[in-house]
């Protein structure tokens, strides 16, 4: 039974990560933000990552074209970094979108 319960976690965890760009770059689309504010938004939402698997994906995203950002002072230590959509995030966050719909819904269509 234990072997079961961490087998089904490792599958629930893999398709976390298979929807982590998706809901990071839907995060960013809805306004600029910092790395904690979208680890907090995905913690929210029961998606939880660590700083350790957000960092690498945005540095990917970053090197994609995908995003950019700007540093910002901050009042409670030092500069932040804000990342924004590109225009080509933009539409990379429009196809991934329009995958995920057609995905789920074919998904549901056969566990129903």
């Amino acid at each position: 039974m234990r072997e079961e319960k961490t087998i089904t976690q490792s599958i629930k965890t893999q398709m976390r990560k298979g929807v982590l760009e998706l809901c990071t770059l839907a995060i960013i689309s809805e306004r600029d933000a910092y790395a904690s504010d979208i680890i907090d938004q995905l913690k929210v939402s029961d998606l939880i990552v660590v700083e350790g698997t957000l960092y690498p994906l945005l540095s990917r995203l970053k090197n994609e074209g995908m995003l950019s950002y700007r540093w910002e002072e901050s009042t409670s230590g030092p500069p932040r970094k804000y990342y924004q959509l590109t225009a080509e995030g933009e539409e990379a966050l429009s196809r991934l979108k329009q995958n995920w719909k057609e995905l789920t819904k074919a998904v549901d269509q056969i566990i129903k």
